[in-house]
C-alpha cells in the first residue's frame, strides 16, 4: 500500500472554521451582500437601499444597519388579488406587476409618485427614468440573492415592473426575456408578450388543441374564473392600472379564531374544584334525606 500523506489533519481541524449559518442553510450569499450594502464613507449614515427580489414572488426596499435590515416598503404576490389577478400569481407576468407594485407604493410613501409617473404602457422597451427638476429619482440596487441569473428568469420581470413604475436601479437589458444572445439586441414584442401573459396564452392554446384533459386540470383555476387565452392580457392591462391608481397596501380583516371542540376535560381552579365537592355534598345529603323519609 503505497504512503498517504493526511491532508486534513488535527492541526486543520482544529483551525477549521465554519460558514455563517444562512450561508450554510443556502439563504446568504454573503460575498454578495457585503458587495451590495457597503457604503462610501463620505455618504455619513446615508441608507443605501437594496430591490430585494425573492420567490414566491416577495419584492421589498430594504436598507441595512448595525442592527439589522430595515425593510422601507414591501410587495407581493399575494396581494394581487385584491387588484384584479387571483389566478397565476408565480409567473413573469405577475413578477411585473409585483415590482410595479411595490415601485408606486414606495413613491407614494416619499410623496414622489406625481412627480415619476414611470412608463404608464408597458412596450417591452428597455426604460430608464430621467431626473426631474426637484428631486432625484429613488435609486436602489437589484438583490437577487441565490437565484440564477438567466435570461427571461422572473426576477428580471419583477426588475421591469420597478423601472417602469418610476424606480432608479442600474441595469441592463441583457436579461429581459426577449434578448437574443446572436443579434445582442432586446425584442420590444417579445417582452411585451411576457408582461402580458401572451406566453401563458400560447401555451393554453397549445394545450386545448393538443391536450384537451390536460388543459381542464392545468388551467381549471382561470377556467373557474372565466380567463381565456384571448382575454389574458385585459386581465393584466386592468391589473396595472389598478395598481397605479391606488397603491397602498390594504388591511386585511382577520377571520375570528373558530372553537375547537374539546376532547378533554377542562382544568378546574382549586376554588371550582371545592365548590363543585360540595355541590356533589350537598346532593348526596339530600338525596339521603329524601330515602329516609320515603322509609
Amino acid at each position: 500500500m503505497a504512503f498517504v500523506k493526511a491532508q486534513k489533519s488535527k492541526a486543520y481541524y482544529k483551525r477549521f472554521q465554519v460558514k455563517y449559518k444562512r450561508r450554510r442553510e443556502g439563504k446568504t450569499d454573503y460575498r454578495a451582500r457585503i458587495r451590495l450594502i457597503n457604503q462610501d464613507k463620505n455618504k455619513y449614515n446615508t441608507p443605501k437601499y437594496r430591490f430585494v427580489v425573492r420567490f414566491d414572488i416577495v419584492a421589498q426596499i430594504v436598507s441595512a444597519s448595525i442592527a439589522g435590515d430595515l425593510v422601507l416598503a414591501a410587495a407581493y404576490a399575494h396581494e394581487l388579488p385584491s387588484y384584479g389577478l387571483e389566478v397565476g400569481l408565480t409567473n413573469y407576468a405577475a413578477a411585473y406587476c409585483t415590482g410595479l407594485l411595490l415601485a408606486r407604493r414606495v413613491l407614494k410613501k416619499l410623496e414622489m409618485d406625481d412627480e415619476y409617473e414611470g412608463n404608464v404602457e408597458a412596450t417591452g422597451e428597455d426604460y430608464s427614468v430621467e431626473p426631474a427638476e426637484s428631486r432625484r429619482p429613488f435609486r436602489a440596487l437589484l438583490d437577487v440573492g441565490l437565484i440564477r441569473t438567466t435570461t427571461g428568469n422572473r426576477v428580471f420581470g419583477a426588475l421591469k415592473g420597478a423601472l417602469d413604475g418610476g424606480l432608479d436601479i442600474p441595469h441592463s437589458e441583457k436579461r429581459f426575456a426577449g434578448f437574443s444572445k446572436d443579434s445582442k439586441q432586446l425584442d420590444p414584442e417579445v417582452h411585451r408578450k411576457y408582461i402580458y401573459g401572451g406566453h401563458v396564452a400560447a401555451y393554453m392554446r397549445t394545450l386545448m388543441e393538443d391536450e384537451p384533459e390536460k388543459y381542464q386540470t392545468h388551467f381549471s383555476d382561470y377556467i373557474k374564473k372565466g380567463i381565456e387565452a384571448d382575454n389574458i392580457e385585459a386581465v393584466y392591462k386592468k391589473v396595472q392600472a389598478a395598481i397605479r391608481a391606488d397603491p397602498t397596501a390594504k388591511k386585511i380583516e382577520k377571520q375570528p379564531p373558530k372553537e375547537h371542540k374539546r376532547y378533554n376535560l377542562k382544568k378546574l381552579t382549586y376554588e371550582e374544584r371545592k365548590n363543585k365537592l360540595i355541590e356533589r355534598l350537598n346532593a348526596f345529603n339530600s338525596a339521603a334525606q329524601d330515602h329516609d323519609d320515603d322509609e
